[in-house]
C-alpha cells in the first residue's frame, strides 16, 4: 500500500485571490513582513499497487483527469509505503 502526498497550486502566471486576501488579512494582524502568499491544495490518498512504478502512475493520472486543472495548476506528490 501507498500513500500519496500530493500538493497542487496555481501556475506562477495566473492570479491568486485566495492568496492575496490571505496576505491581507495577515498585513491586518500585524504580519508586515508577508510580501506574498500563493494559496494551493494538500491531499492524502491511500492506494494499492503492485510497485510504486504503478503507484506514480496513478497518482499522475488521477491528478491530470481529476484533481488538478491543468491548464491553470502544477503539482507535484511524494509516495511513501505503508503498511496496511
Amino acid at each position: 500500500m501507498y500513500l500519496a502526498k500530493i500538493y497542487i497550486q496555481l501556475r506562477p502566471t495566473v492570479s491568486d485571490p485566495q492568496g492575496q486576501t490571505i496576505r491581507g488579512g495577515l498585513l491586518q494582524l500585524g504580519f508586515e513582513s508577508v510580501t506574498s502568499v500563493r494559496a494551493g491544495k494538500y491531499m492524502e490518498i491511500g492506494l494499492q499497487a503492485d510497485t510504486e512504478a504503478a503507484a506514480s502512475e496513478q497518482v499522475r493520472d488521477m491528478c491530470d483527469k481529476l484533481l488538478a486543472n491543468p491548464v491553470i495548476e502544477d503539482y507535484r506528490f511524494e509516495l511513501e509505503t505503508i503498511s496496511g
